[in-house]
């Protein structure tokens, strides 16, 4: 496992434009489909991470098939999935038949990704997934192995994986609310969206928090895309809740921020808050983001020797830091290494090269189980714990 190393300082890019790098040369591109909400962070951050890879492979001549160079060409893919699954279906069915991708890289929403999976299945395109958690995704390919198994699933960690990470992070806050407090069982508040992909979780938050010497005072699900949780937030601070568990994926992330603040909720929140990955949090909630924290996947430490450069990188070309969406920079390279091992951009024959993936990314150690999920654990791929503290996302898990 690698030791985490701390760095200091922020490096602030300029934000240039998107561009594609294609070198010169007649050979036929390799086509990548990228497909995410566009209008949304997610996808941007989706959009994002695979032009830098690209870039850089570019920049190389290409993906040596064969022996012959043949460059990258990204096709953005805007599936609006936050707010319409059919929308992503049919915006993945057009980059099929109608921009020719090769293959497909992304998706965000699970209810939406689903139905994408079902259509690159049914063409027997490879999807590598960087953005849906549910474990159905995965459990598919055990399930159906013919049908399913050109999906593979790089970021994030599955529910269930995502679960035992939370869990971990969220005992060591409880700790230490213990400790201020001098609280024996601290009462818990959950915010989850209404979203298939929280479903496993809420589940064993109910079920394992008791077991943790915590009280869970209730439930709340509001929609991903709410503008308003007063009435949430009114209940959950007369519960008495200590720490609010949030499992938000949408814009609702800045509203929670926000109205914890304004309607003086006093609990600290922890969680999985997307929105509160990005840099803009701190200004999209006026300011009012202090101390919520969310489980993240990049921050300024050295997860692997890979992390801080991407993170540079990153932050030099496109002027913002990395949501785990990014992580299709990762998927775009690994992408790239499996075409060239294979010697074909064959799915068929790409996919068992695929399954025996095991490289270092920015993330962590890259290995797919049997359910072509990224395996998670020590020396695998775990995340990290960050909190906004006057204005800096600073990370707090694991501490050194």
């Amino acid at each position: 496992m690698w030791r985490v190393r701390w760095k200091h300082g922020l490096i602030v890019g300029v934000v240039l434009a998107f561009g594609l790098v294609t070198p010169a040369g007649a050979q036929q591109p390799i086509k990548i489909g990228i497909a995410g909400p566009m209008a949304f962070v997610q996808g941007e951050n989706h959009w994002a991470g695979a032009v830098l890879a690209q870039e850089e492979i570019n920049r190389a001549g290409g993906i040596n098939v064969g022996g012959t160079k043949r460059p990258i060409e990204l096709v953005k893919v805007d599936t609006n999935e936050i707010l319409s699954v059919p929308d992503a279906a049919n915006a993945v069915e057009r980059a099929i038949a109608r921009d020719k991708v090769d293959f497909l890289i992304g998706g965000f929403r699970t209810e939406a990704v689903l139905a994408m999976q079902d259509v690159a299945m049914d063409a027997k395109k490879i999807f590598l997934g960087a953005g849906a958690a549910h474990d159905e995704l995965g459990l598919r390919v055990k399930k159906d192995y013919n049908r399913y198994k050109y999906w593979f699933r790089v970021t994030p960690l599955k529910s269930s994986d995502l679960a035992k990470l939370l869990f971990a992070v969220f005992g060591s806050v409880s700790e230490q609310i213990k400790s201020a407090l001098g609280v024996a069982t601290p009462k818990v508040a959950i915010v989850a969206e209404k979203a298939v992909w929280v479903e496993a979780l809420v589940k064993a938050a109910q079920a394992n928090l008791p077991k943790m010497e915590m009280e869970v005072v209730g439930l709340w699900q509001p929609s991903p895309t709410a503008t308003d949780v007063t009435a949430e937030l009114t209940a959950i601070k007369r519960a008495g809740a200590h720490l609010v568990m949030t499992m938000i994926s949408g814009p609702i992330g800045i509203v929670i921020g926000r109205q914890m603040v304004e309607l003086r909720i006093p609990a600290i929140p922890f969680g999985i808050n997307v929105e509160a990955q990005k840099d803009t949090f701190w200004d999209a909630t006026d300011k009012k983001g202090n101390y919520v924290s969310t489980l993240n996947t990049y921050g300024d430490v050295e997860i692997t020797p890979k992390t801080l450069p991407f993170m540079e990188a990153f932050r030099k070309r496109f002027g913002w830091t990395p949501t785990y969406n990014a992580g299709t920079y990762d998927v775009v390279h690994t992408l790239n290494e499996a075409i060239e091992k294979a010697g074909t951009p064959d799915p068929d024959k790409l996919v068992p090269v695929l399954e025996k993936t095991d490289r270092i990314t920015t993330a962590g150690r890259l290995v797919f189980d049997e359910h072509h999920d990224s395996k998670f654990g020590p020396g695998y791929i775990t995340g990290l714990g960050v909190q906004w503290q006057d204005g800096k996302l600073v990370t707090f898990w694991p501490n050194g």
